[in-house]
């Protein structure tokens, strides 16, 4: 796809990471922060969440920015599954044993934010290609996502977790469902 760069999440690029997450919708309150710390999403918390992604942006690249035409237009969150507090309560991970849900190597992809005059345009799937790629040179020995299965007709703000699609297309493969019917994908690197 022409056009499009997908880069680490850097100190240097937090005005893009601004620009991706501010405006009307979840983004500008979650700020990426409910597998984290189980943020909320309203008003009240928006800027400690902010901060918080701020914070995380300085240890270490969170997540990637992706461009379409030099314009910040996405974003997509991957870490080491464990430092996804909330991520390990979770139904999709129901029944994972205790070590493996602390395993450092496996990382997740949870959140995709594709700004809404981007969104129908192909980013998601580069979007991916950047989280595995800084996954990998950043130690995983899987990567795993929770996508939304899109059968069914979603409203756009629902697919935050990526569509499975998207997951299947780069390679991932469906290893179970949760009982609501949540897939969890995984790609061994």
């Amino acid at each position: 796809m022409s056009g499009v760069a997908v880069v680490d999440c850097t100190p240097d690029r937090w005005p893009d990471v601004v620009a991706v997450f501010e405006g009307p919708g979840d983004p500008g309150r979650c700020w990426c922060q409910w597998f984290y710390r189980g943020a909320t999403v309203d008003r009240a918390s928006a800027d400690g969440n902010r901060a918080a992604l701020q914070d995380q942006v300085r240890q270490r690249p969170p997540g990637v920015l992706g461009y379409l035409d030099g314009v910040p237009s996405g974003w997509c969150a991957v870490a080491p599954r464990p430092s996804y507090t909330r991520l390990a309560r979770s139904r999709v991970l129901a029944g994972t044993p205790a070590d493996e849900l602390a395993d450092p190597t496996i990382w997740s992809v949870t959140c995709f934010v594709v700004r809404k005059q981007a969104r129908r345009r192909g980013l998601s799937g580069p979007l991916l290609a950047g989280a595995v790629d800084l996954a990998r040179r950043s130690g995983a020995r899987v990567v795993e996502g929770y996508p939304v299965d899109v059968a069914g007709s979603r409203p756009s703000a629902g697919l935050y977790p990526g569509p499975l699609p998207v997951f299947l297309v780069a390679g991932f493969t469906e290893v179970g469902r949760s009982p609501q019917g949540r897939p969890l994908v995984r790609l061994t690197l």
